[in-house]
C-alpha cells in the first residue's frame, strides 16, 4: 500500500527498508492523526481559518522531517542527522501550534508584535523553507529565498545594499525583519494565505479521496474498463493510455502518477503493438498530463481557481470539462493517426478484459464518483462533499466485501467463522490505516509547495512585485496579446523546471493574471485556465520534461527523444488555451450555435495539425499541402468569422482529397488483384 504512487511529483518519502522501524510507526502515526483531523473538520466540526491551517502545516512539516532525512533518502541520519531532524521538528511543532495556543493574544496585538512573535515567525519561515527544500526541491525553496530577499532590499529595508544589483521598475522602498516576519507569518497574506488555506481544506480531502480510491482498487478498474471500450480498436493499448489516464487523472489529478500506474501496463503494450519506445512514453506522457485539467481534482487547480476567481467550484468543473475533452481528443488523434501510418491492428478479444465482467467485479467505483457529482451539483461545501464521498467509498468497499464474504464465499466451499471474521475485520483495519497514511503522505509535498508559494505571494503584495511584472508585460509585448500569452508560456516553462505544477500556477498568476485580465482584456476565469493550463507544459516540455522522464524509464527509451515526443503529442495543452482566449464562448457561454460552431472549428483544427505534424491521415500527405493544411489550422484560432470558414473550408477540401485519394488507391489495389 505505501509503495504505491503519490499524489505529488515528488518521490513520497525515504525507502521503507532505510527507515527505522520507530519511525515507520510514527510516520503511520502522524499521517493518520493528520487525516482524521482533516476528516473532523471537514465533516464534523469545521474549525476557524488559523487554526484549520496552522495545526495542518504543523502535522503536515512534521510528516516531512520524518519521511525526508535531512541529508536524503538514500542515507541513514546517524547522530548528526537525528540532532538537525530533531531541530526542525521542534520548529514544525512551534510553527503550526504557537499560532493556535496564542492566536486571542497575538490578534489582539496585531501589528505591535513582541519579540516572541517574530522570533517564531523567523522560526517559522526558516522551516517551511526546509520542509519544502526535502519534499517538493530545492528549486522552491530558492524561489521563497529569493522573494525575502528581494523584500529587505530598498532604502528602508534589512538589506538596502541589494537594490543595487536590480532594474529601476524593480525597485520599491524596502522593508524590515519585522515588518517581512509580521506579512509572511502573522497575517493573511503569507504563509497562512490562500494557497495553504485552500491544500488545508479542499486539496487534502480530495487527495485523501484519491487514496481510498486507489487503495480499493479503483485504478486497475479505470484500467480494464479503457481496455475493454478501446483494446480492438487500431492501436488500441494507445487508445485506451489515453482513457485510462482521463479516469485515473479524475482521482489523481497527477501527471508522474498517472504516468507509472497506467504507464505499468500500457506501455509494454503499446510497444508490442508496434509503436516505438519513445512514442509509447511519449503517448503515455502527454495523455497522463491531461490528468492535472480534467475534472473534479485538476490537480488541485480547480479549488485555487475557484478561490482567486471567486467563480463556484462547481462552475469551475463544468467549464473546465470541454476543454480537457477537447486535449484528450487530441492525444487520441494522434495515436490514431499513427496506428493508421504504420498500418496497426488491435489486440485480440481473448487478451481483453470483457467490458460486461468489468463493470461486474467494479461498478461499485462509481457510486463514490457519482455521490460525489450529486453533492456537487446541490451545491454542497466541496470539503463536505469530499467527506462524504470517503465515507461512501468505505462503506461500499466494506458491504461488498461482506456480501461476498457471507453469501458468494460460502458457495464456493470457504466457511464463516468466527476467527474467520475477526481475520477480515483485522485486514480491513489495516487497509483503512494505509488508506489513511497514504492520504496524508500523498498530500505532503503540495502543501509544502502551497505554504511557500503563500510566501511568495505574500512578499509580491507586500512589495507591489505584481504590477511592476504587468508593466513589464506591457512594455516587452507591445500591448500584443500573442507576445504576451508567449511570453506567459515561456515564463511557465522557466518556472516548471524548478516548481511543481500547483506552485508554478500560484505564482504565474499573481504576477501576471492582473495584465492578462485588465490590461489585455481576457476575462478572469479564462486568465486563470489559460496559465493553469500553460503550468502543466513543464511535464512534456524538453529538458525539464518529468512525465515524459517517468514514461522513458517504462518503456525503455532515452529521456530526451521520449520528451519531444511527448511534447508533439501534448500539442494540445498550448493550442487549446489560445481557443479559449480568442473564442471566449466555449468557456463564458453564449449562444448554442456559436458555442457548437465553435467545438467543430476545434476539433476539425486539432486534428488537422495532428496530421499536418505526422504527414499522415487516410494516406501520406506530402509537404506543401501539410504546410497549408497547418496554416488553416492557425487561420481558424483567428479571431475571425471569415477567416475561420476559410481555415474549416481548406481544411475539408484538403482532408477529403486525401480520403478520396485512398479510397481510389484502394479501389486500384482491389482491381489489380482481381484481374490476376
Amino acid at each position: 500500500m505505501n509503495d504505491a504512487p503519490a499524489q505529488s511529483d515528488i518521490d513520497p518519502g525515504t525507502p521503507k527498508s532505510i527507515q527505522p522501524r520507530a519511525v515507520l510507526w510514527l510516520i503511520t502515526l502522524v499521517g493518520v492523526g493528520l487525516s482524521l483531523f482533516q476528516l473532523y473538520a471537514a465533516g464534523i466540526e469545521p474549525l476557524g481559518l488559523f487554526y484549520q491551517r496552522s495545526i495542518h502545516i504543523a502535522l503536515i512539516m512534521i510528516l516531512a522531517f520524518l519521511m525526508f532525512p535531512v541529508f536524503g533518502a538514500q542515507r541513514r541520519r546517524g547522530v548528526v542527522g537525528w540532532i538537525i531532524d530533531c531541530l526542525f521538528l521542534a520548529g514544525a511543532f512551534i510553527t503550526g501550534f504557537y499560532m493556535s495556543f496564542y492566536l486571542d493574544e497575538i490578534i489582539d496585538r496585531a501589528g505591535f508584535w513582541n519579540q516572541t512573535d517574530i522570533v517564531v515567525g523567523c522560526i517559522a519561515v526558516v522551516t517551511v523553507l526546509e520542509a519544502s527544500r526535502r519534499a517538493v526541491g530545492l528549486g522552491m525553496t530558492l524561489i521563497g529565498v529569493v522573494a525575502i530577499l528581494y523584500a529587505f532590499a530598498g532604502p528602508r529595508g534589512d538589506l538596502p545594499w541589494l537594490s543595487d544589483w536590480m532594474p529601476g521598475i524593480m525597485s520599491h522602498r524596502g522593508y524590515s525583519l519585522d515588518r517581512v516576519v509580521g506579512q509572511l507569518y502573522l497575517g493573511q497574506e503569507g504563509l497562512f494565505g490562500l494557497p495553504l488555506g485552500v491544500a488545508a481544506t479542499y486539496i487534502f480531502i480530495f487527495v485523501l479521496f484519491g487514496a481510498f480510491l486507489e487503495s480499493t482498487g479503483a485504478g486497475r478498474f479505470f484500467i480494464d474498463l479503457a481496455y475493454a471500450a478501446t483494446g480492438r480498436q487500431r492501436g488500441g493499448p494507445a487508445k485506451a493510455a489515453v482513457l485510462a489516464s482521463a479516469g485515473m487523472g479524475s482521482i489523481s489529478g497527477s501527471a508522474i502518477a498517472n504516468v507509472v500506474t497506467t504507464g505499468a501496463f500500457t506501455i509494454p503494450l503499446m510497444k508490442r503493438l508496434g509503436y516505438r519506445p519513445a512514442q509509447a512514453g511519449g503517448i503515455e506522457a502527454a495523455a497522463s498530463t491531461g490528468g492535472q485539467i480534467t475534472p473534479p481534482l485538476m490537480g488541485a487547480g480547480a479549488f485555487l481557481i475557484a478561490e482567486y476567481t471567486g467563480v463556484p467550484y462547481l462552475e469551475v468543473v463544468k467549464v473546465s470539462v470541454l476543454p480537457a475533452v477537447m486535449y484528450f481528443a487530441t492525444v487520441y488523434l494522434f495515436v490514431h493517426v499513427i496506428a493508421l501510418k504504420r498500418g496497426m491492428q488491435g489486440m485480440p478479444r481473448s487478451e481483453l478484459p470483457q467490458l460486461r465482467q468489468v463493470m461486474r467485479d467494479g461498478w461499485h467505483f462509481l457510486i463514490p464518483l457519482a455521490m460525489l457529482v450529486y453533492l456537487l451539483v446541490m451545491n454542497m461545501s466541496p470539503m463536505r462533499v469530499g467527506f462524504y464521498a470517503i465515507l461512501t467509498i468505505i462503506a461500499v468497499a466494506v458491504l461488498r466485501f461482506l456480501v461476498w464474504y457471507l453469501f458468494v464465499a460460502p458457495q464456493q466451499g470457504q466457511k464463516v467463522t468466527a476467527g474467520g471474521l475477526m481475520q477480515v475485520t483485522r485486514t480491513g483495519v489495516v487497509r483503512l490505516v494505509e488508506g489513511l497514511e497514504l492520504g496524508a503522505r500523498n498530500a505532503v509535498a503540495v502543501s509544502m509547495a502551497c505554504a511557500v508559494a503563500g510566501i511568495i505571494v505574500g512578499i509580491v503584495g507586500l512589495t507591489g512585485l505584481g504590477l511592476k511584472f504587468s508593466a513589464m508585460m506591457m512594455a516587452f509585448s507591445g500591448g500584443n496579446i500573442l507576445l504576451a500569452l508567449l511570453m506567459v508560456l515561456l515564463a511557465s516553462l522557466v518556472l516548471g523546471m524548478g516548481l511543481p505544477v500547483t506552485a508554478s500556477y500560484i505564482v504565474l498568476i499573481v504576477l501576471v493574471g492582473p495584465a492578462l485580465s485588465t490590461e489585455f482584456g481576457i476575462p478572469l476565469l479564462i486568465a486563470h485556465l489559460v496559465v493553469f493550463w500553460y503550468s502543466q507544459d513543464s511535464n512534456v516540455t524538453p529538458p525539464i520534461a518529468l512525465a515524459g522522464f517517468a514514461g522513458a524509464a517504462i518503456a525503455g527509451s532515452k529521456p530526451m527523444e521520449t520528451s519531444v515526443q511527448a511534447w508533439k503529442f501534448a500539442k494540445g495543452l498550448y493550442l487549446i488555451p489560445l481557443f479559449m482566449v480568442f473564442n471566449p464562448e466555449i468557456i463564458m457561454g453564449g449562444p448554442v450555435m456559436v458555442v457548437v460552431w465553435n467545438v467543430i472549428i476545434a476539433i476539425a483544427a486539432l486534428l488537422a495539425f495532428a496530421a499536418a505534424l505526422e504527414g499522415y491521415l487516410f494516406m501520406r500527405i506530402s509537404l506543401i499541402p501539410r504546410v497549408l493544411i497547418a496554416l488553416a489550422s492557425a487561420a481558424v484560432f483567428y479571431p475571425n468569422l471569415m477567416s475561420e470558414v476559410v481555415g474549416v473550408a481548406t481544411i475539408a477540401l484538403f482532408l477529403g482529397g486525401n480520403w478520396l485519394a485512398n479510397r481510389r488507391q484502394q479501389h486500384a489495389a482491389g482491381s489489380t488483384s482481381q484481374s490476376r
